[in-house]
């Protein structure tokens, strides 16, 4: 008699049958014997059908925390199509084991598909925060530090993979990424610069002040709201003048990003650009300032505190 779980990959891997979420959410959390009967019937499945399985994965891991897919993403990281290994990657994006790190490492290697290189370099993100907060363990700590500045300074990547490594190793407090970042901020590629903004967020360091506002008056909306966005993450009080006068911006995503800055940031001044826009003719700019106003007047409380 098959186990209940063969019941659930036979379904999943036919064609024929549409993906029920029922049967998706059976192959969460599998034992090594349902993992390897999983692994068997992948072999099995058209390709086409192999994507959509892990993308539905994906998402149902989004929308519900209990289901767990993780050690079916992490056999995934070495699969031969290069769509199902990038959404594996994003699959295991909340993961912080770190016996993630050297396949992720692996997969950032020139060899790996661009689209593999850079979705892996973002993930790499998440270590180099922990990294920064002493959470890693040294010999971690360097491997990711490495990896990431290796590709950084590699001139043979792809701007796109350059991108995603300067943000992924922003928060790293160290001498070399305040090179980077600088000279990506002064290069003559827009997108390179935008990255650099956002790194200067990431990186939560004062010294980046001088330029976020003076970017927040930049002719190009992205760069605008990378930049609002990155005085959100910084939390200087002294920004809030600029952002206000962004809740009024011709962007709506500028508008929002100034909004959800300025409830990061807090303060009298914060607090008063945000009651303004809760009389603003669109409901979305509303919204966003109810939202914003609930987050700062949390941050405000008597228990509360910033990091």
């Amino acid at each position: 008699m098959p186990l209940p779980v063969e019941e659930a990959i036979a379904a999943i891997g036919d064609s024929a049958k549409p993906l029920l979420r029922s049967r998706l959410a059976e192959l969460s959390n599998l034992n090594t014997q349902e993992l390897a009967l999983f692994e068997q019937a992948w072999k099995t499945i058209e390709p086409k059908r192999r994507r959509q399985i892990i993308y539905r994965l994906v998402e149902l891991a989004e929308d519900n925390f209990e289901l767990d897919f993780d050690d079916i993403f992490k056999k995934r990281l070495k699969d031969e199509d290069t769509d199902v290994q990038s959404k594996a990657i994003e699959g295991l994006w909340e993961s912080e084991e770190t016996c993630l790190i050297d396949p992720l490492i692996e997969l950032l290697a020139p060899e790996s598909p661009e689209k593999v290189q850079a979705t892996a370099a973002t993930a790499l993100g998440k270590f180099a925060l922990l990294a920064e907060l002493e959470k890693l363990r040294p010999k971690h700590k360097t491997r990711v530090c490495r990896a990431l500045l290796d590709v950084i300074e590699d001139t043979s990547r792809s701007l796109e993979i350059k991108r995603r490594a300067l943000e992924a190793a922003a928060p790293l407090s160290l001498p070399q990424m305040e090179k980077a970042i600088a000279r990506a901020y002064r290069s003559n590629v827009p997108r390179l610069k935008t990255s650099a903004i956002l790194a200067m967020g990431k990186n939560c360091d004062p010294r980046w002040l001088p330029i976020l506002i003076k970017e927040l008056t930049s002719a190009d909306a992205e760069i605008r709201y990378e930049a609002a966005s990155a005085c959100g993450e910084l939390g200087e009080k002294e920004t809030a003048p600029y952002l206000s006068e962004l809740t009024t911006d011709f962007d709506v995503d500028v508008q929002m990003a100034a909004i959800q800055a300025l409830g990061r940031i807090g303060g009298p001044e914060a607090k008063d650009s945000l009651e303004r826009c809760l009389t603003d003719d669109s409901e979305v700019i509303q919204q966003a300032a109810e939202e914003a106003l609930k987050e700062l007047e949390a941050g405000e409380g008597p228990l509360s505190f910033r990091m």
